[in-house]
């Protein structure tokens, strides 16, 4: 098999905000599939916050990309060739195949999709990671209740979105945060949010928790946290008494910015203990038993058209490095995701 493999390499690691330099395209001949692989034609690259995290080498809960290895991550892509039983060429996959153009993968390492049931790219989004994530934050972790207020941060991306969407059909109220009066008209024009508030107009947490409190008179029951910062220095002070917090991510902090917006370590240790709040974090891949669950729960809200999800479609592998640089400062709207290769 004469194929060209185009691959995003790790150049070097990043000293605060990715650069063009933390980045090198490479193009190698592709490798025949051995006995039980399959070598895959990628179509749609997802583009994800934790990629930042294992940019870096200190310890975390998964190893990071070495230098000069290619950046991890899930696609979903064409099978051209099979030596693997249960897999034939044509046949639609998802896997963690790198940002890669070309791939050769253990047939085991992937799962078969049916187009009939939905867009494939929706397996990196509102039926795959980010909606599993977004199910798992609320359900197991938050234990959200019907009649409860919960407040999400990054409320119009991939995570965001679903969370917030879920609990409106579980009967919660819902208080979304986004960047900019356009996110927050789609929260609660589209996604039928309650309520949005515009962090990009907020100077400081102080601002936020005033804004917050309009928003929340009796208090937040549970909060999706996703980025930190200024958001969580809101979140804090309104916070009801028992109140739980799903810790997802903190965009925010990733790249070491913003460290001055978080709230002094006594205020918030104390505002924990006096009003009994729960705070857990979580990591998607431990609750992957439960993505039958998942998807019986979402995807008949997705097939319905109860649940929207958007998508910030970017063209080209090349591109992958600006399209993630531009996700971490909230410049995407929707899912991330890049366009690979043509989608038959």
């Amino acid at each position: 098999m004469t194929q060209t493999r185009r691959s995003i390499h790790l150049a070097e690691r990043p000293k605060g905000k990715p650069t063009d330099a933390n980045f090198r395209l490479e193009e190698h001949p592709l490798a025949d599939p051995g006995d039980g692989e399959v070598a895959i034609r990628v179509i749609w690259l997802s583009l994800d916050p934790y990629m930042r995290g294992r940019m870096d080498a200190g310890p975390s809960y998964a190893d990071p990309v070495p230098v000069d290895g290619v950046m991890t991550g899930q696609t979903v892509g064409e099978v051209i060739a099979s030596n693997a039983d249960g897999f034939a060429a044509g046949d639609i996959v998802t896997g963690a195949t790198g940002w890669v153009s070309h791939a050769v993968m253990d047939a085991k390492e992937l799962r078969k999709l049916d187009p009939s049931l939905a867009p494939v790219q929706s397996a990196l989004g509102v039926l795959g990671m980010p909606g599993m994530t977004a199910w798992t934050g609320l359900t197991d972790i938050m234990e959200q209740r019907e009649g409860e207020t919960i407040a999400i941060s990054a409320a119009t991306g991939a995570v965001g979105s679903v969370a917030g969407q879920i609990a409106k059909a579980r009967g919660c109220r819902v208080i979304g945060i986004a960047g900019g009066p356009e996110k927050c008209a789609f929260a609660t024009d589209t996604l039928g949010f309650d309520a949005c508030i515009d962090h990009h107009a907020m100077t400081d947490g102080k601002a936020m928790a005033e804004a917050l409190a309009k928003a929340a008179p009796d208090g937040i029951d549970g909060y999706f946290e996703n980025v930190g910062g200024k958001t969580l220095a809101g979140i804090i002070p309104n916070m009801a008494e028992g109140g739980r917090i799903a810790v997802c991510g903190m965009v925010a902090w990733y790249s070491g910015d913003n460290l001055s917006e978080g709230l002094p370590l006594p205020v918030l240790w104390r505002t924990i203990l006096t009003r009994r709040l729960r705070v857990r974090g979580f990591i998607v891949m431990d609750h992957y038993d439960r993505f039958d669950a998942f998807v019986s729960d979402v995807a008949p809200l997705v097939r319905s058209g109860k649940l929207h999800y958007r998508e910030d479609v970017t063209d080209g592998l090349e591109n992958a490095p600006a399209a993630f640089m531009d996700m971490l400062t909230g410049g995407n709207f929707g899912k991330a995701l890049v366009r690979v290769g043509p989608d038959a």
